[in-house]
């Protein structure tokens, strides 16, 4: 099989997929963890507004998850869980 067959077949499973036909689909579903954002910055050393920049979010936005008025959700949710289990992720990675 070709990567363009390969390519095809997967894009017409997605699309029966969608219409409901779900047969010899293989559904994954993970799970993230909930963060505690304060915690994962403090390990970082980095300020609120350094961590929010280098994170690509507001300093508003990073406020709100830490004073617990908002959740990250999605990828900033999965962002976060991954720094907190290397909170040298962000200079290891985004350094310029």
């Amino acid at each position: 099989m070709t990567a363009y067959d390969s390519i095809k077949q997967g894009l017409s499973e997605a699309l029966a997929f969608t219409e409901g036909n779900e047969a010899g689909a293989q559904i994954h579903q993970v799970e993230v963890p909930a963060v505690d954002v304060a915690a994962i910055r403090a390990s970082t050393g980095l300020s609120q507004g350094a961590f929010a920049r280098s994170i690509g979010v507001a300093k508003g936005t990073l406020l709100n998850w830490e004073h617990g008025r908002r959740r990250p959700t999605g990828p900033a949710q999965v962002l976060l869980a991954m720094i907190a289990k290397k909170p040298s992720l962000v200079r290891e990675l985004l350094r310029p």
